[in-house]
C-alpha cells in the first residue's frame, strides 16, 4: 500500500527527496529589512495574488468572503441587541405614564388616562383612554393630537386588522371612529397592536390624571430562563461562526502554498511567503467583511416581520454600537492573518514546488479533555443553586461554561479522529483508501467537522432548553385551563353596575355560568396614635344570597346577613360583634381615615364551596349582602366575575370581552384561554433549526473545497492507481468514508455534549430534562445528508483526475 502515501510535491516523483534550497537571486524580493512597510507591502502583494489568481483564485477568494460574510453578519446582528432593546424600551418609556406620586389638580395641560389593554384571538392589543381636562393636554409621541370624543388613532397594523374581514368582532369592542393612524415614534414596533381612543365619561376612579408623558420607570429584569436562553443562543451562534471563519481563510491552502513555493525560487524567505499567504486572506476577509455588512443591512430589513416575546422592532433599530462595529472590522481582518500565519507554522515552504510537513506532533488529550471538564465545573454550581439568579458573575460563569464546553469538545475531535483511525485495521480497499488517507492528514478534515460538531452540539442544547420551557408553560396552562373559564375584574362601582354587568355576561354567547361579588381588604381598627398593623388583613366579599351561594354553603339567606366562612386559623380581627376598619390603608404610605363598621353579632358560619386563588374563588373571610355592608365605604373594592363557557362555540372568548368592554372598557382579564407562549417557542425553535441548517450546509461547502484540494494534491496518485485499473467505483466509496469518518465521530460528540448541556440548563430552571429527538434525529439526518452532499460533488473532479495524463512529468 505504498502507492497510498501521500506525495509532497510534484518533483518528477521525488516528493519523498529534499530539494536543494536555491539561492535568492538580488531583487526586491530579498530586500532583507522588516517593519511595517515590509508588512504592508507583503500583505498587498498577497492581496494582488487573491484578485488575479484567475477562476480558481476568484472561486477560492469567493468561498472565503461567503463565510468570513455569514459570520460577520451574525456579529452584527449579535451586536445589535443592546441598541435594539434600548430603542425599544425607550419608546415605551416616553409614550407611557404609570402615574405620579401626587396626582396634578385639573388644569389645561392635565388629562385622565387610563389603561384598556385587551387580547383578540392570542394577539395583545394595547389600549389607551384618555379624557382631557383643559385645552392643552400632554401628546405622547407619534401623534400630533388627541383624537376628539369617541374617537381614535390607530397603529397602521391595527387599522390593517379592523379593515379586514378577520377584525369583524374587534370592531364591535372598539366601538369608536378611526381619526388617523400613530407615527413610528410612538410605537414599539411595525406590527404592534394600539390604539388611542378619547371617552367622554371617562372619570374617577377609572385611570388617574397626569400631566406630562414620559416615565422614569425601569423594565424588569429578565427571568432566568430567558436569560439562560438569550446567552445560550449567543454562545451557539458565535462558536460556530468562529470556527467557520477560521476554516474560510483557510480555503484553498495547499494551493496557495504551491505558488508561495514558487515564490520562494525568486527570493521570498519564509517569513516573507507567510506574510503574502496572510495578504491572500486579508483580501479574502475584507471582501467578506463588506458583504456581511450588506448581508446584515439586507437582513435588517425582515425585522419588521419578526416578533419574539412580544418583541417586534423596526429595521432601524438593528444596529450596532459605534464601538462594537469598530472591533469586529478590525478583529475580523486580524483574526483572517493570525489564522494564516498559525496554519503556515505547520510546513515548511522550499523552492521548486515542495511543501514538506514538520514531523507530526503527539496530540495531547490532557488539555483537550481539562476544557470540557473546567466548563462543567463553572455550570454544575449553577445547576445547584436554587433559585438561579442572573447576577454579572452568574452570567460570566455561564456564558464561560458554556464555551469551553463547546470548544472543548471541537478540541477534542482531532485527537478522537486520530485515536480511531489509527487503531483500523483491514476491510475492503476503499475503506483503506479513507483510513489510510485519514492516518497521514487529518488536519483539514477535522478542521471542517469541528464546526459541525459545535453547531449541533449548541442546537441541541438550545432546542432542550427551549422544549423544557415550552413543556412548562403547556402543562401550566393546561393545568389551569381544565375548566373552559375566564376571569373579569375591575373597579367596583357598587352592586347595581356589578349586577347589570352579570345579567349581561349571562346573555352573552357561548357563556354557560357566571358567578361574581365585590370584594375588598378590611383591617383591625387602628390604635389611638398607632398605625394599623400590616399582617392583619381579611377579605371581605359583597353580593346577593345567589351570588354568594356560588362562593359557600348557605343554608338559608336573605338581604342583610353576614356570615362568617370556615377558613382555619383566621386572624381574631374576623369574629360576630368585632369592629373593623373597612378603609384599610393599601400600603404603608396610604393616608386614610379608618371607616368603622361592627360585624353583626348574628353572623353564622359559612363553608366556602372552592376556597383557593383567582377570581371566585378568593378564601374569604367574610360575605356580606349588599344591605348589611355599603362597598362605597370600601378602600378600593374591586368587582369580581368569573364566567364560564363552552369550548365548542365559535369565538366564544371574543364575545366575552366584547361584553366586558361594553360594560367597562377598563375591565381586566385572567384566563389560560390563550397560551402565547407556544407559538414563540414554537418560531424560535424553527428559527434555530433553519440557522443550524444553512450552516451546516455551509460547513459542507467547505468540506467540499477541502476534499478537492487533497484530490488536486493526490492527482499523480490517483493517475497511478487509475493505470493499475482501480475502479473508479472503489475511490468514489473511498471519498465517501473519507468523509463519513470524522463527521460521524463529531456527531457522536456533538449528541453527548449537547444532551450533557442541555440536562445541565434545564436543571437551572428545575425543569424535568426533556429531548427533543425529532430535533436531534434531523440535526444528524442533516449531518447524514452532508456527508452524501460533499461525496456526490466530489465525485466529479475525481474522474476528472483519474486520467493517464496525469502521469505527464515536465
Amino acid at each position: 500500500m505504498s502507492l497510498l502515501r501521500s506525495h509532497a510535491g510534484t518533483d518528477g516523483g521525488r516528493g519523498g527527496e529534499r530539494a536543494p534550497t536555491v539561492p535568492a537571486p538580488p531583487g526586491p524580493l530579498a530586500t532583507p529589512h522588516t517593519g511595517p512597510a515590509r508588512w504592508a507591502r507583503d500583505l498587498a502583494m498577497g492581496m494582488r495574488f487573491a484578485a488575479g489568481g484567475g477562476r480558481e483564485g476568484w472561486i477560492r477568494t469567493a468561498l472565503t468572503a461567503a463565510g468570513v460574510a455569514l459570520g460577520v453578519a451574525v456579529l452584527l446582528l449579535g451586536s445589535s441587541v443592546p441598541t435594539l432593546m434600548n430603542s425599544w424600551h425607550g419608546r415605551e418609556k416616553a409614550r407611557e405614564n404609570l402615574g405620579q406620586a401626587h396626582e396634578p389638580r385639573p388644569a389645561g395641560n392635565t388629562v385622565r388616562y387610563a389603561s384598556v389593554d385587551t387580547t383578540f384571538r392570542g394577539a395583545p392589543i394595547r389600549g389607551r383612554l384618555v379624557r382631557p381636562d383643559g385645552a392643552h393636554p400632554p401628546i405622547p409621541p407619534g401623534i400630533r393630537h388627541l383624537p376628539g370624543p369617541g374617537r381614535m388613532l390607530v397603529s397602521p397594523a391595527l387599522k390593517e386588522l379592523l379593515d379586514s374581514p378577520e377584525g369583524a368582532l374587534l370592531r364591535d369592542r372598539l366601538d369608536y371612529t378611526v381619526a388617523g393612524v400613530i407615527g413610528d415614534d410612538g410605537l414599539l414596533g411595525p406590527q404592534e397592536l394600539t390604539y388611542v381612543a378619547q371617552s367622554a365619561t371617562l372619570a374617577a376612579p377609572d385611570g388617574y390624571r397626569i400631566d406630562h408623558f414620559g416615565k422614569s420607570w425601569d423594565p424588569p429584569p429578565m427571568r432566568a430562563p430567558v436569560v439562560l436562553l438569550v446567552i445560550m443562543t449567543c454562545v451557539a451562534l458565535m462558536m460556530p461562526v468562529m470556527v467557520f471563519i477560521g476554516t474560510s481563510v483557510r480555503f484553498g491552502n495547499e494551493r496557495r502554498e504551491r505558488r508561495l513555493a514558487a515564490l520562494r525560487l525568486v527570493g521570498a524567505d519564509v517569513r516573507m511567503t507567510r506574510r503574502i499567504a496572510s495578504g491572500e486572506a486579508l483580501f479574502g476577509s475584507l471582501l467578506g467583511l463588506a458583504g456581511g455588512a450588506v448581508l446584515f443591512l439586507g437582513g435588517r430589513q425582515f425585522a419588521s416581520v419578526i416578533t419574539l416575546w412580544d418583541v417586534n422592532v423596526f429595521p432601524s433599530d438593528v444596529a450596532p454600537g459605534p464601538l462594537a462595529a469598530a472591533l469586529i472590522a478590525l478583529l475580523v481582518p486580524t483574526a483572517a492573518v493570525l489564522v494564516t500565519l498559525f496554519a503556515q507554522r505547520g510546513v515548511t515552504v522550499e523552492p521548486l514546488g515542495i511543501v514538506r510537513n514538520r514531523p507530526p506532533i503527539r496530540r495531547r488529550l490532557w488539555w483537550r479533555l481539562a476544557l470540557p471538564a473546567v466548563g462543567t465545573l463553572l455550570l454544575v454550581p449553577l445547576a445547584w443553586q436554587r433559585p438561579w439568579t442572573d447576577t454579572p458573575l452568574n452570567t460570566i460563569r455561564l456564558a464561560a461554561g458554556s464555551m469551553l464546553l463547546l470548544f472543548g469538545v471541537t478540541a477534542l475531535l482531532p485527537w478522537l479522529v486520530d485515536a480511531v483511525v489509527g487503531r483500523l485495521r483491514g476491510g475492503p480497499v476503499p475503506w483503506q483508501l479513507a483510513v489510510r488517507r485519514l492516518q497521514l492528514s487529518s488536519g483539514s478534515a477535522t478542521r471542517a467537522v469541528s464546526g459541525i460538531t459545535v453547531a449541533v452540539a449548541g442546537a441541541i442544547a438550545i432546542h432542550m432548553l427551549l422544549t423544557g420551557m415550552q413543556a412548562g408553560y403547556t402543562h401550566a396552562y393546561a393545568q389551569s385551563g381544565k375548566l373552559p373559564q375566564l376571569g373579569l375584574w375591575g373597579t367596583s362601582k357598587g352592586w347595581p353596575q356589578t349586577q347589570r354587568a352579570l345579567a349581561a355576561l349571562r346573555g352573552t354567547t357561548g357563556v354557560t355560568a357566571v358567578r361574581g361579588a365585590i370584594d375588598g381588604l378590611v383591617g383591625p381598627m387602628p390604635l389611638a396614635g398607632r398605625a394599623p398593623a400590616r399582617g392583619a388583613r381579611a377579605t371581605v366579599a359583597v353580593g346577593s344570597c345567589a351570588e354568594l351561594r356560588r362562593l359557600a354553603r348557605l343554608g338559608s339567606c336573605r338581604d342583610g346577613d353576614t356570615f362568617l366562612t370556615d377558613i382555619p386559623d383566621r386572624d381574631r380581627v374576623i369574629a360576630p360583634g368585632a369592629t373593623i376598619d373597612l378603609n384599610a390603608p393599601l400600603a404603608e404610605d396610604d393616608p386614610v381615615a379608618p371607616h368603622p363598621w361592627k360585624i353583626p353579632g348574628t353572623a353564622r358560619t359559612a363553608r366556602l364551596i372552592a376556597p383557593g386563588h383567582g377570581p371566585g374563588t378568593f378564601s374569604y373571610d367574610l360575605l356580606a349582602t349588599p344591605s348589611a355592608l355599603d362597598t362605597n365605604r370600601l378602600n378600593g373594592p374591586m368587582t369580581e366575575i368569573k364566567v364560564d363557557f363552552d369550548r365548542a362555540t365559535p369565538d366564544a372568548v371574543e364575545h366575552i370581552r366584547n361584553t366586558a368592554a361594553r360594560i367597562d372598557p377598563s375591565m381586566n382579564e385572567f384566563s389560560a384561554v390563550d397560551n402565547p407562549h407556544t407559538q414563540q417557542y414554537t418560531s424560535v425553535r424553527n428559527g434555530l433549526f433553519v440557522g443550524a441548517a444553512i450552516t451546516l450546509l455551509l460547513i459542507g461547502a467547505g468540506l467540499i473545497i477541502s476534499t478537492v484540494e487533497q484530490l488536486y494534491e493526490r492527482r499523480r496518485l490517483l493517475s497511478t492507481l487509475d493505470a493499475y485499473g482501480t475502479r473508479r467505483a472503489t475511490l468514489g466509496w473511498s471519498v465517501l468514508w473519507q468523509t463519513t469518518l470524522p463527521v460521524v465521530l463529531g456527531l457522536g460528540l456533538a449528541l453527548g455534549c449537547g444532551l450533557a448541556l442541555g440536562s445541565l440548563l434545564l436543571s437551572m430552571i428545575d425543569s424535568a430534562v426533556i429531548v427533543d429527538w425529532p430535533a436531534v434525529a434531523a440535526m444528524t439526518g442533516i449531518g447524514g445528508g452532508v456527508i452524501l452532499f460533499v461525496t456526490v460533488l466530489s465525485l466529479p473532479p475525481l474522474w476528472r483526475m483519474m486520467r493517464p495524463e496525469g502521469l505527464r512529468t515536465e
